[in-house]
């Protein structure tokens, strides 16, 4: 039986409150919302892969701690899961809190893993800077360098990925004609950086080695709202198939 590829995803997740005015009469109703589900489901149709997943607000508690926890996984993917959620812990009032786990994730790239930074509104610098992954060990094991301040370039009107190097492996059997995005967060590839796909002139895909292990940087969202498109686009899984076997060495 051929041993599975496990990865796991973190974020994409969010509790919801809204307040409904209804004249004198304050109506307030909660949620949650799960943009995960696409990916999931989509990797679960390959025989290969297996993805846990770790919601934002579980994660703050079990994200792996140590190399031997984190060191089960293959491939570890964030998703709009800002620096805070996994460096700080519930109870911060604990001295010391516990090991920050920005550190843990880079040892894990360093022995030989590897990691995808995924776009969107709390990932690389994020909306008016509150992911905050600038000057971090993240920013140190990605391809990319992270701006210190909102880094989102909102495209309403669209925009489409132009890929540079087609011959790569993560584009084996992958639809040329790739989907309209509405935003990305601006990064700049580091010189030693591979630089895979641009958008609207800017990073879009791009890979590095730190250490043993490899790292991406995808400067879009794979889910909506920057993703809509992506979602349904036609290569979606084959795509993140690809990109799953390159960066555990099993393509």
């Amino acid at each position: 039986m051929q041993e599975k590829i496990k990865v796991l995803l973190v974020g994409e997740t969010w509790f919801v409150l809204k307040m409904h005015i209804k004249g004198f009469d304050i109506i307030h109703l909660g949620g949650y919302e799960n943009f995960g589900v696409w990916f999931v489901e989509e990797m679960s149709k390959f025989e290969d892969i297996e993805v846990v997943h770790m919601p934002n607000h579980v994660a703050l508690t079990s994200f792996p701690k140590t190399l031997e926890e984190i060191g089960k996984y293959d491939v570890v993917i964030t998703s709009d899961c800002g620096k805070n959620t996994l460096q700080l812990y519930p109870d911060m009032f604990t001295a010391p809190m516990g090991p920050d786990r920005l550190e843990t994730i880079k040892e894990y790239v360093e022995k030989g893993k590897s990691y995808i930074m995924i776009g969107g509104w709390a990932s690389f610098q994020g909306e008016k800077a509150v992911a905050g992954y600038h000057g971090t060990p993240i920013e140190e094991i990605l391809p990319v360098e992270i701006s210190s301040s909102d880094d989102r370039k909102e495209k309403p009107q669209g925009c489409t990925p132009k890929i540079l190097k087609e011959n790569h492996p993560i584009f084996k059997n992958v639809n040329k004609e790739w989907p309209t995005f509405l935003g990305y967060n601006k990064v700049t590839a580091k010189k030693d950086a591979d630089l895979l796909a641009e958008i609207d002139g800017d990073p879009f895909i791009v890979t590095g080695n730190y250490g043993k292990g490899k790292t991406m940087a995808f400067t879009s969202d794979f889910l909506k709202h920057w993703g809509t498109a992506f979602i349904s686009w036609d290569s979606y899984g084959e795509f993140w198939h690809n990109v799953l076997l390159w960066l555990s060495e099993k393509m």
